[in-house]
Formats: structure tokens, sequence, C-alpha cells
């Protein structure tokens, strides 16, 4: 809302437009005392009083409170969702492109739900391309914009923030994002069935990396209960989509902007898809940790699908580790090979923790095909990765790998080292150094 000056000359200017006294603007409601006082800038008028006005004006709330046409605000609306939509059935790039326009025109237009839509688009749009500082900043932005809204409105833009971290090798951060969001929407009754599940859908990923599994497998079983009170039927909000072009043209504007709220809200659960291939893909991983080399192999499938499928080049490329070691352990080195050299392709800075896995599944396999030079050069770099990103049950595995490698070679201080190095990550199969699991908020069931 501008200052009151603006406001009432404005409403100055549309009264004498229109041939109004200021008692006949005023009444039956108001006074014309009231509206002259207005007028000249010595009350900030409430927003109850503005829209009375309006109406009698012959104008919009919006357009007198902030001197903007209210078509100019829809019209930006409508295209965001436009923008949801491409993001959820094209490329990042893309999408990216129309989001970074759309936020210039919020900025301009002084509109900032708006911004943060367009930023939160952003920040999902680098994440799937693996531009993780420029993610984050965004995210860190949408929040900052958002900083007055119910928590779950935020719930985007802190997970986003959470998986870079997380992709960053900040795996202890990430948790922290992400559990403390989960305690504060339980302890202030804000259990949105939505916001959890992008919460808890987000946690597994560094549960699992730092060997806290049964808090990833209590985390999947409740964002996979929660999915069906999230569906995200993406028909219906292309209907949406299209009946607000219908109430724009015909100047509903009202009208229009509550389909387009229907619309972008469903958008946004589109992204759910991706959190929900991250449970198959957790599932997968127990399965596999259980020895279920078939099952397993199955769900990360599924989850590597899902993924590719909505175009997430870089969590693709993750699922395919996993998938990796699962295919070694069935025998099928050379699919698992192709499969980590192309992860490799993209370069650490995608994720020191995966990074680290696809070295030591190499290792591995150079280790079965009895090259030995080959796997101690893969244990070495997976070392310098897994150390860095505080992956403790990964590493201390590792060192145990490279110690044995070492030992059967007849470099035994060098084994030694290595066996050194692991005692000092060791952990308790299943458990971190985080502190308790947060509490699973009450939701209703439907």
């Amino acid at each position: 809302m501008d200052d009151p000056a603006t406001i009432g000359h404005r409403v100055q200017r549309l009264r004498t437009q229109r041939g109004l006294t200021q008692r006949q603007l005023a009444e039956p409601s108001y006074t014309p005392a009231y509206v002259s006082t207005l007028e000249s800038g010595k009350v900030r008028p409430s927003e109850t009083a503005l829209r009375f006005l309006a109406e009698r004006l012959g104008t919009s709330y919006e357009e007198l409170a902030t001197g903007r046409p209210a078509h100019l605000a829809t019209e930006l609306r409508l295209a965001l969702t436009d923008a949801h939509q491409q993001l959820a059935g094209g490329t990042a790039d893309e999408a990216a492109v129309r989001y970074r326009r759309l936020l210039t025109d919020a900025e301009h237009l002084g509109l900032v739900p708006e911004q943060a839509e367009a930023l939160l688009g952003l920040g999902d749009c680098a994440l799937e391309t693996g531009e993780l500082g420029d993610a984050g900043h965004h995210f860190q932005a949408a929040e900052r914009l958002l900083a007055e809204e119910p928590l779950p409105r935020r719930a985007r833009a802190i997970r986003g923030r959470a998986v870079a971290h997380l992709l960053a090798g900040e795996l202890r951060y990430a948790c922290y994002l992400l559990e403390s969001t989960i305690d504060e929407l339980g302890a202030s009754g804000l259990a949105d069935p939505e916001a959890l599940v992008i919460l808890y859908a987000a946690v597994i990923g560094p549960y699992i990396d730092m060997g806290a599994h049964a808090r990833a497998a209590h985390a999947a079983e409740l964002a996979l209960a929660l999915a069906p009170q999230v569906d995200d039927p993406a028909l219906v909000a292309g209907m949406h989509r299209q009946v607000a072009r219908t109430f724009l043209a015909e100047g509903r504007t009202a009208d229009a902007d509550a389909s387009l709220a229907k619309a972008q809200a469903i958008y946004q659960q589109l992204s759910l898809r991706t959190d929900l291939a991250h449970c198959h893909w957790m599932r997968g991983y127990v399965q596999a940790q259980k020895g279920e080399l078939e099952e397993a192999e199955k769900e990360l499938r599924l989850a590597r699908d899902m993924l590719n499928a909505r175009r997430a080049a870089l969590f693709t490329a993750q699922v395919e580790v996993e998938l990796a070691d699962v295919l070694r352990r069935l025998g099928r080195h050379g699919e698992a090979s192709d499969l980590l050299s192309a992860f490799l392709e993209l370069g650490d800075r995608h994720g020191a923790v995966h990074a680290g896995g696809a070295h030591r599944l190499l290792g591995l396999i150079a280790e079965e095909r009895g090259d030995s030079e080959t796997a101690e050069e893969h244990y070495v770099m997976a070392l310098g990765l897994l150390e860095r990103s505080g992956a403790s049950g990964d590493l201390a595995d590792l060192c145990r790998l490279l110690g044995d490698l070492l030992r059967r070679g007849g470099r035994t201080e060098a084994a030694l080292d290595a066996y050194r190095t692991g005692l000092g990550h060791r952990s308790t199969p299943g458990t971190t150094t985080l502190g308790p699991a947060p509490t699973a908020p009450a939701f209703p069931r439907h």
C-alpha cells in the first residue's frame, strides 16, 4: 500500500474525474469530513475503507491502494502458473528463463508474494541443474520475503535450502533445517500434509548418508502415508488455468485470481513427484541392505524413471549410483561401471557423498577383476571426498576396504594408517551424532 498522501491524492483525482462530491463518495458508510481528511493525506485508510471507496469510484482495491491496475497482477500470476507447468513438464533451463523475467516484473510492480514464487521456481530450476550456490541464494531470498507468512508457506524454501546444503556435503546442517521445521510444525499445530511430505521426503537423503537408516525408513513411511492427501491432477490444473484466462478476458480479475490460486497449488504439488521418487529410492536402498537385490533394483529403477521424467538429471544420476551397487552385487559389472562413469562425468561438485560412493564402487569392481592398482586409485579418491562430507559410516567402511587391499599387497604400515583413519570415524550402524529425532506432528487423516 502506498503512503497516505499518495492514496489521498489518488482518491481525490478519481472522485473529481467522476464528478462526485465528498458527501456523495462518503455516504452511507463514512462522513464527508473523513473523506476530506483522507484526501489531504492526514490519515491512513483501512482496507475496509479503501474497498468501500474503490467500489464507489468504480475501480479495484488494489489500484486504489497501489496505483497498479488489477489486471497486471493477475496476468503476472497467470504467467507464474505457466512457468510452474513448464518446469513440471519441460526443462529446468527453459523454465528458469521465464522465472527470471517474471521476477523482474514482480519486483517492478512491488508484488512480494509473486517475487517469492518466482524465486522458489528459480531455486527449483537451479537444484535440478546442479547449480547449488545459486539455488541456496534463491531459496534464502524467498524465505526472507515470506518471513511473516505461516510456516507451511515457507516449507518449500526451507526444503530447497536443505537440499542445496545436502548436495554440497553439509549433511548435519541439512538435517537441522528439516528436523527443526518438522518440530516447529508440530509445536505450532500447523501440521499441513503437503508441507510434511516435502520435509519428510527431503530428510531421507541426509539420514541415509549419515547412517540413520531407522530414521530414514520412518520418514519415508510418513511421507508415503500422507501422499494421497496431496494428489496433483495436472489436468485439473490446466482446466483452472484456462478458466482463469476466460475470467481475465471478461475483466473478472478476482475470479481469475481464484482459479489461478487453485492451478498454482496443484503445480506446486507436482514437485512432490520428485519427493515421492526419493521415497522409492530410500526403499530400494533399504532392500539392498537387507540383501533383497531384485526388489531393490525394481524400486531404484522406479525412482530413477520418475526423476528422469522430471528431467532431474542430478538426482537421476545419484539414484544410479545406488542402482550400480545393486547391479554389482548381482554380478552385472559392466552395467554398473557404465552407470558410475556417467555419474562421475558430472563432477564431484554435484554431491561429494555420491561421488565418493561411485569411486568406492569402481574400486570394488576393479578389485573383483584383480586390478589392485586401479582399485587403490578409486579408494583414495573416495577417501578425500567422504572426509570432507561428514559421511562417517561410509568413510569407516571405505578405510576398511583400503586397509584390506594394502595389507594383501604387503604394505602393512600403510594399511594400519588406513585402519586408524577409519576407527576415528567409526559409528554404530543406524546411529549418528544428531539429537533426538523430530516428533511426528499430528495431522488429520482422511
